[in-house]
């Protein structure tokens, strides 16, 4: 479209790279190629990370800078890599820079592996009061809180931890008016299926949980291990499974119990796909259904398990952990739902057609890091 000021909704690929030369968004050094996705930006640490004692907010008069020096903390110099341990608290400048006019907001999110590793990132702003959002005409830097839960990790300048989105609303237009409502989705659905089988609509698309077992080994997912070596982020394809993960075979009464404070990687029942001109995000449901948490961390782009003309193609996993008691999951339960969010307009490449696209056409996968079954 000639008229980009005209467009309302989530920001597709080839609108951030206009974002990158109206100088809307800059970075330390030159954006990648790579690091454009369907519908968001990979961002990157930079040279400089703090190890705090605990997370914090600026709240909406103060840098993150001003709050660094209030703090005890300890510098770390990123350029030729270092381990962040789990258990502790590390806050980290990122290459990128906003400056947003007041049209346009921003929303973060951990990117997939981020969160497949247990790796918990949120995204901070000067003089901001929440994380992960970034207000319309903001200007500043931008930093990630980054703690490992499971796994003592290797990160160097450079290394991606979480993306950025960008809305443009007109006028009169809020978030919830960018979302698909579930009339919306019924009828969406009705048209060109969304998932695989029967589908479940309250407030977005309910997911449930795979238990019966994938595949000749029965597997229904994978639980950590305590005790592990380092993961060096930057390292694809390269760890064993075996030494950082215990699989999780299907029982013969389709049940899972969680037990308090274990990480779980498990799927979804169904397969799914999101449409090219939509994307998007696992949100939690009612914390009244059960003391669990699926760790949200997904996001979806526009062509995820997309195939024109084909079924939904891809599983959704899901970042699993109990909280204070053991849990008790039946086969079918639901889990998690996806809210559906309209593009301001279609990609110019969709997930799938990118070489950045590790996990299309997915059943239970671990995080890129580590090696494929043979």
């Amino acid at each position: 479209m000639s008229d980009v000021e005209d467009l309302t909704g989530l920001m597709p690929r080839q609108r951030i790279r206009d974002l990158v030369l109206r100088g809307v968004l800059g970075a330390a050094e030159p954006i990648r190629e790579s690091q454009y996705q369907p519908a968001s930006l990979d961002l990157r640490l930079g040279r400089r990370a703090f190890r705090v004692r605990a997370s914090f907010l600026p709240g909406g008069e103060a840098s993150v800078e001003d709050k660094l020096r209030t703090l005890g903390w300890e510098e770390i110099d990123l350029e030729k890599g270092a381990i962040f341990e789990r258990g502790c608290v590390y806050v980290v400048e990122l290459m990128e820079r906003l400056d947003l006019p007041a049209s346009i907001s921003a929303a973060a999110n951990p990117k997939s592996s981020t969160g497949r590793l247990d790796v918990f990132t949120r995204l901070i702003a000067d003089r901001s009061e929440v994380f992960d959002a970034v207000g319309a005409g903001y200007r500043g830097r931008l930093y990630a809180e980054v703690s490992p839960r499971t796994f003592s990790v290797k990160v160097r300048k450079g290394t991606r931890l979480n993306q950025l989105r960008f809305r443009r609303r007109g006028p009169d237009s809020e978030h919830d008016g960018l979302r698909l409502s579930d009339a919306g989705l019924r009828e969406l659905h009705a048209r060109s299926p969304l998932v695989d089988g029967a589908i479940s609509i309250r407030n977005g698309l309910a997911l449930r949980i795979e238990l019966s077992g994938l595949g000749p080994s029965r597997l229904v997912g994978y639980r950590a291990q305590r005790h592990t070596d380092v993961i060096d982020l930057d390292r694809i394809g390269h760890y064993r499974i075996e030494d950082y993960w215990e699989p999780v075979p299907a029982r013969d009464d389709r049940r899972l119990i969680l037990d308090p404070n274990e990480f779980y990687i498990l799927v979804s029942k169904e397969r799914l796909h999101i449409p090219p001109s939509l994307a998007a995000e696992m949100v939690p449901i009612d914390p009244l259904m059960g003391e669990f948490r699926v760790h949200y961390a997904g996001f979806f782009d526009p062509g995820f398990g997309y195939a024109p003309g084909g079924h939904p193609g891809s599983r959704a996993v899901m970042e699993v952990r109990s909280h204070e008691v053991p849990f008790n999951l039946e086969d079918g339960q639901m889990v998690c739902r996806l809210a559906y969010e309209r593009m301001a307009e279609e990609p110019d490449a969709l997930y799938g057609a990118i070489g950045t696209s590790n996990y299309q056409g997915q059943d239970l996968k671990l995080s890129k890091q580590f090696r494929a079954h043979p």
